[in-house]
């Protein structure tokens, strides 16, 4: 099969790899129809290349038709519609009962320190191949794969496997009062859905990106923008009663733009061989922060900030002292799909579209071009927000 496979640090290309099979009685394979590059796939295009080998296949946004079922998946049958999360969980342990996929007992990191693992996502998260392939083998398919209706158009279900989930996540940590304002740091896919999140659940959003063309995607679904600059919390303020937001999602992450510090420190780790580099990202890597730091900066004084973007640091310098003075919640954490699915399924299925999830997509390609469509989505150009490949 053709997959797309990570060679070096901004170099991807598609190569012919052998087809998966089945290896465990629970896992499932599936012929993919559709999956997306994400924001997260270019942490791994840019920055955790120390984590990644060559050959690794990338991708952790699939959906497609079932070929074929390990002996002990009763619940799918080949030939049915599915969805597939980028959690590999098992359904059954400690975690996944409270709804915590992404800490997932049977499948957790230890020797790496991690959560679940993960598919399409580097050593870090187990090395499990990706989605941006033809065919996919799906680790406890049994519980993961969501099936969905038959029908032509996969862009109404795709987003279910992160970013829809993530986002929706990210809005319900923030803790948003009834009738409050949320601020959402970066227009990106995540940053686009949980601004349409907030407008649907009733609040007002503020939302913040350099880029013109993303904003304008969000203001067609009635959020409030603004670009970034260097009077952002007087902004923030002016518009808010003197206070700033109630809650603050972060959709941005590592590679957040006003980073010179952080972004010199990741160039520095990648120059470094792999096994040092792989010790500094995990004892001492530096993010890009400016983003986490605007959030704290610009929310009210008694507020949340959820953090939805990813971050890889261990030596990251938090404000403790403004933390603490302006008593503020902070949380965070990698999405936990399946425990999110009862909630954005029906939202997805509505005919009238309330997250609008058929306005995202600005790029539809081939998997052969995956690897021009890598480097526009990271420079952000020719109006790139969501690029979605059709092996």
């Amino acid at each position: 099969m053709k997959a797309l496979t990570w060679q070096g640090r901004r170099s991807v290309s598609v190569e012919q790899v052998p087809d998966p099979a089945i290896q465990e009685p629970t896992d499932v394979i599936i012929r993919v129809t559709s999956t997306a590059i994400c924001g997260s796939d270019l942490h791994l295009y840019e920055v955790l290349g120390a984590f990644m080998e060559p050959g690794d296949i990338l991708g952790h946004e699939p959906m497609g038709i079932v070929t074929e079922t390990g002996s002990a998946v009763a619940n799918l049958a080949v030939g049915d519609r599915v969805v597939i999360p980028f959690n590999i969980a098992c359904g059954r342990c400690f975690m996944c009962e409270r709804g915590l996929q992404s800490q997932c007992e049977t499948t957790q990191m230890r020797e790496q320190g991690t959560g679940a693992a993960m598919l399409g996502y580097s050593k870090l998260y187990g090395s499990v191949p990706g989605g941006q392939a033809e065919y996919l083998r799906v680790p406890h398919g049994d519980y993961g794969a969501i099936k969905v209706d038959e029908g032509p158009d996969d862009e109404q279900y795709l987003f279910l496997s992160d970013i829809l989930p993530t986002a929706w996540q990210g809005v319900k940590y923030a803790d948003v009062p009834d009738g409050g304002t949320l601020a959402v740091m970066g227009l990106g896919p995540v940053g686009q859905f949980a601004s349409r999140i907030g407008t649907h659940l009733g609040y007002r959003v503020l939302a913040v990106d350099p880029v013109p063309e993303r904003r304008a995607m969000a203001e067609r679904h009635g959020v409030e923008t603004m670009d970034l600059n260097q009077h952002l919390k007087a902004a923030m303020k002016d518009t808010t009663d003197g206070r700033g937001p109630d809650s603050v999602v972060d959709a941005v992450g590592m590679e957040a733009h006003g980073s010179p510090v952080g972004k010199f420190a990741q160039a520095a780790v990648n120059l470094m061989p792999e096994k040092a580099a792989q010790k500094a990202m995990s004892m001492a890597g530096l993010d890009r922060m400016n983003a986490l730091h605007s959030s704290i900066d610009v929310v009210r004084r008694g507020g949340t900030v959820s953090v939805s973007g990813v971050y890889g640091g261990q030596s990251d310098p938090l404000p403790m002292l403004t933390l603490f003075d302006k008593q503020l919640q902070l949380r965070m954490g990698q999405c936990n799909v399946k425990n999110w699915i009862g909630d954005v399924l029906p939202l997805v299925e509505d005919s009238s579209d309330p997250l609008g999830v058929r306005d995202l997509a600005t790029h539809t390609v081939g998997l052969d071009e995956a690897p021009a469509h890598y480097e526009k989505f990271q420079k952000k150009e020719d109006g790139c927000i969501k690029v979605v490949l059709k092996p």
